[in-house]
């Protein structure tokens, strides 16, 4: 079991102001994996006190030394990725595999990809005048518990890229890779005051970044409903604010799609990190006259997957992340079947001889109507719903149907399918077999959120911009 009893504050691990701890739950073993300090918001005022001091002489750093020691934390997250990956694991349940290439893959690739846009960013444009992009100060960042290495990636590393200092509050339900980052930016020999890591919960520690007068900027990513309340907080000090929302991302399937490898990887796509993903593609809208096809396709995909220890070989599919969300994810598959749906597969039945840890058996959901409850709100679990449309233009409506606009996908003839894309409000479209690009902006429309992140856009959202007539 690993024990955190201090924070990291103004470059050296110092005791924290209160004395209670916290419990970091194995999400399959159901037992305590780690202990780390309950923070509360004087730790807040001491970090936000280093990192405005610290402030000055870090945003007048050059990028391209900036940029050096972030290639650093990247190489030493590369050195501990087998460790990582393990606690990752533990906290999360992804599959140990998909751990190492997925979630600690992801946080060296923010690390690496920050340094670069650093390396190669323009600072100052002389189009209009002298305009000067500026570091914006002090930057707290709020992270999740999902992706967790990736979404500090995302904050973090683009906001030291930029020149603002940074107080990390990371997910208390899967905080541990996050201090193992502390201890490799301390290990490196950042400024003090630079980075600053206070763990705890949202609603002390949380609430205490977001409000705090002398915070700049606050980049959170989270549910909406805690988005709100962040907003709220932020604004009575008029602060930039960043947010990385929910998502209930439509994959439209075009009539004359590759229907076998669309339904396929439309699968994979609601069921990553057991559905654990806010730009997971949970609604498959696909042509009436397909329907039964689709159904099949999604059975057999669905059926495919391991649920199990994701430890062990052969799991293609792990726990859920706490009692609370295997609970939650149950109650709207019941909510599916008392609406009508039809179920295809799976079920709010615990999977067979896995009564300990948080498992939800893989899910299919069939002749699901748009305002349906599992149509409508996002799950956070391995649930997929297909939706029949009868025209091109009504697969639109029904992908547009949403809160949220985040990601999308969008399977047919390249150019009716492009043409399909661009009508759909997300951040994110998908086009047949078009991979993530690193450095594409991500974030979302509507309730998903403020902003982008990551490649120079990510860098942008930490900068002001300053006219400067000479």
């Amino acid at each position: 079991m690993r024990n955190f009893d201090k924070l990291y504050i103004d470059g050296a691990w110092v005791s924290p102001a209160g004395t209670d701890t916290l419990d970091v739950i194995d999400s399959t073993t159901e037992e305590v994996f780690a202990t780390i300090p309950a923070g509360v918001a004087a730790d807040i005022d001491r970090a936000v006190a280093a990192a405005k001091a610290a402030f000055p002489a870090w945003s007048d750093q050059s990028a391209p030394e900036r940029a050096k020691l972030l290639r650093r934390v990247a190489e030493e997250l590369e050195a501990r990725r087998d460790e990582i990956a393990e606690v990752i694991t533990h906290e999360v349940g992804m599959p140990k595999g998909q751990s190492a290439a997925i979630q600690v893959g992801t946080g060296i690739a923010a690390f690496s990809t920050a340094s670069q846009v650093a390396s190669t960013f323009e600072f100052e444009d002389t189009t209009n005048g002298l305009v000067v992009k500026e570091p914006i100060g002090v930057v707290g960042c709020i992270t999740p518990w999902n992706y967790p290495l990736n979404q500090i990636g995302a904050k973090v590393a683009y906001a030291l890229a930029a020149g603002c200092t940074v107080v990390l509050k990371p997910s208390e339900v899967a905080p541990v890779n996050a201090f193992i980052l502390a201890e490799i930016i301390d290990d490196i020999g950042f400024p003090p005051g630079v980075f600053n890591l206070v763990s705890g919960v949202g609603p002390v520690v949380g609430e205490a970044l977001a409000a705090h007068p002398d915070v700049d900027m606050v980049s959170f990513t989270g549910s909406t409903r805690a988005g709100r309340r962040v907003a709220q907080l932020a604004s009575q000090s008029i602060k930039r604010v960043a947010l990385e929302l929910g998502g209930k991302s439509p994959n439209v399937l075009l009539d004359d799609a590759d229907f076998p490898k669309a339904v396929k990887g439309g699968v994979a796509a609601a069921y990553a990190n057991s559905g654990q993903t806010c730009s997971a593609l949970t609604r498959m809208i696909v042509p009436r006259s397909r329907l039964a096809e689709v159904e099949q396709l999604a059975r057999d995909a669905a059926e495919t997957y391991t649920v199990g220890d994701p430890f062990a070989d052969g799991t293609t599919l792990g726990p859920l992340i706490s009692s609370v969300q295997r609970d939650r994810v149950r109650g709207y598959i019941n909510q599916g079947i008392e609406q009508g749906a039809v179920l295809v597969t799976g079920g709010a039945e615990p999977p067979e001889s896995l009564e300990t840890g948080y498992f939800v058996k893989p899910t299919v959901f069939s002749n699901v109507t748009r305002d349906m409850t599992i149509a409508q709100e996002e799950i956070f679990g391995p649930v997929l719903s297909i939706i029949p449309y009868d025209t091109e233009d009504e697969a639109v409506d029904i992908a547009n149907d949403s809160l949220y606009g985040l990601a999308a996908a969008v399977s047919g003839s390249d150019e009716r399918a492009q043409r399909v894309a661009r009508k759909i409000r997300a951040g994110q479209v998908r086009v047949n077999s078009g991979r993530f690009v690193g450095g594409a902006p991500f974030g979302g429309y509507k309730q998903s959120g403020l902003g982008r992140e990551h490649g120079k856009y990510g860098l942008e959202e930490f900068l002001e911009v300053k006219a400067l007539f000479i």
